[in-house]
């Protein structure tokens, strides 16, 4: 590619008519078994939605999902610099693991005496995330983060009964994750927020000013959302534990510490993580995800059941924990998502882990860098695997975070993570990963910088933006307010 050259150039982009149009009676696109059970009647309704399904040959079918696959974006397209996401490459000897028949067919009500290998690969998984980690006990029950910040809260409010107390608040600073207050409030618990302070992290003052006899404990993310190490955890947690309460860390951007920070030894109690993302597995499309929870001895009572246990060099599916707090689903149905973090762990090693952390914090660093004197930088120092942009320079050209993001697609990039975290306003969170190479980085980087230069020129080349894409520029203000929901 030429150096005035982007990958965002105009390709082949075909238009579809929707399937119902395109649908004729008496088309097929596989044939089907002869029927060998009798025949019965499904009701008025349901044949009437029946007859709504059109009828298309496989061709039809395989042309229809070809072309999605060409609109859409997806990080083995292209950079996907999502800040708070790591969209980090999947390799694709991970995916052949999980296709494996042994795995991909087992049934979910299998006997343990039939699933030894699954429990095993199971139970050697946790293993390594608590050695990870630094903690001392793991469930992999959560199937995703959410889920994973929901257990912890179950965690720490069933722990807080044990001990016979009934605390009503949990500490969340201003730069945590969106979900942590949801998850807080589920369980019964009020969020109150923490101001970070003007270097971007939390106090351990202004924790001891709001720490009482009513606050379970504080849910941390750490590294935080603004992409910085919250370097006080260690005081932190000392001021919690000594008021009684447990300390939750989202895990969700362990991707800059994996192989490199001891959670255990910041006095973290509670700790989720995200598979999907940090050990590189798919993420994004709904699912499925993976959000397991790691968590002190103290806590390894409550964890929920079944647990996985060795047994005589057998393993099993154990409920007899009665302080457990229960099941979190019934079946592991995102069992696929851990072997492929299972397979990504081997292939890496402790060195390759350690590795990945060190380049993907070398080029969140290294964007941060170049791009500081061209976009507002509210925290400018080190960051840890992203960094938080502005739209402030901008501005006096009537030009937004927004309007840079969708200019972006053209120049053939995922636009990164726009406003957010909320502290920063008009924020632009750029996450490279440490799986893009410096040569990618620099045309993301000069690519930017050309559409800074067209913000101040020609900004209403940023207005129309995107000009390349199947889609262009969509009304979200009128999506919102009236949604077609219609299929």
């Amino acid at each position: 590619m030429k150096s005035n050259e982007v990958p965002g150039t105009k390709g082949l982009v075909l238009k579809e008519a929707l399937l119902w149009e395109k649908g004729r009676k008496g088309r097929k696109g596989f044939s089907l078994p002869r029927q060998d059970v009798p025949h019965c009647n499904i009701g008025e309704e349901l044949q009437r939605a029946q007859t709504e399904i059109p009828d298309l040959s496989e061709i039809d079918v395989v042309r229809h999902y070809t072309r999605l696959s060409q609109w859409n974006f997806g990080v083995d397209t292209g950079m996907y610099p999502l800040g708070s996401c790591t969209m980090k490459y999947n390799p694709k000897v991970n995916e052949a693991m999980a296709a494996l028949s042994g795995f991909s067919e087992a049934h979910p009500l299998l006997p343990p005496s039939l699933s030894q290998g699954a429990l095993r690969l199971m139970y050697d998984l946790q293993n390594m995330l608590a050695e990870i980690t630094g903690l001392d006990a793991v469930t992999l029950q959560p199937a995703a983060g959410a889920h994973g910040e929901l257990t912890g809260m179950l965690l720490m409010h069933a722990y807080l009964e044990s001990k016979g107390e009934r605390r009503t608040k949990i500490l969340i600073p201003d730069t945590a994750h969106g979900t942590n207050p949801a998850s807080a409030a589920l369980c019964g618990f009020r969020p109150v927020v923490i101001r970070s302070g003007e270097d971007g992290i939390i106090g351990p003052d202004v924790v001891a000013d709001l720490m009482d006899e009513q606050t379970a404990g504080i849910m941390v993310t750490n590294p935080n959302t603004l992409g910085l190490f919250e370097a006080n955890i260690r005081d932190i947690a000392d001021i919690i534990h000594s008021n009684g309460g447990q300390v939750y860390c989202d895990g969700a951007n362990m991707n800059a510490i994996m192989g490199i920070g001891d959670i255990g030894a910041m006095g973290v109690d509670i700790l989720h993580l995200n598979l999907h993302k940090t050990f590189s597995t798919p993420h994004g499309g709904g699912g499925p995800g993976s959000g397991p929870v790691c968590v002190r001895g103290h806590l390894e009572r409550f964890l929920p059941i079944p647990r996985i246990v060795e047994n005589n060099g057998s393993f099993e599916l154990s409920e007899d924990y009665p302080e457990s707090i229960g099941r979190l689903h019934a079946f592991y149905g995102n069992f696929g998502v851990m072997i492929k973090a299972y397979c990504y762990i081997l292939t890496m090693g402790a060195e390759g882990l350690k590795r990945a952390s060190e380049l993907a914090v070398l080029n969140a660093n290294y964007i941060r860098e170049s791009l500081k004197e061209v976009l507002h930088l509210p925290y400018d120092r080190p960051c840890m695997h992203e960094c938080v942009f502005s739209d402030k320079l901008q501005r006096p050209y009537k030009v937004s975070t927004l309007d840079m993001a969708k200019r972006l697609i053209d120049y053939g990039y995922h636009p990164p993570t726009i406003y957010f975290p909320l502290v920063v306003n008009g924020a632009i969170m750029i996450e490279p990963t440490e799986t893009e190479s410096r040569e990618e980085i620099d045309g993301f980087i000069e690519s930017l910088k050309a559409i800074v230069k067209e913000a101040e020129q020609d900004p209403q080349l940023l207005y129309d933006a995107p000009h390349n894409t199947k889609v262009v520029r969509l009304d979200e203000v009128r999506a919102a307010r009236k949604p077609c929901l219609a299929g």
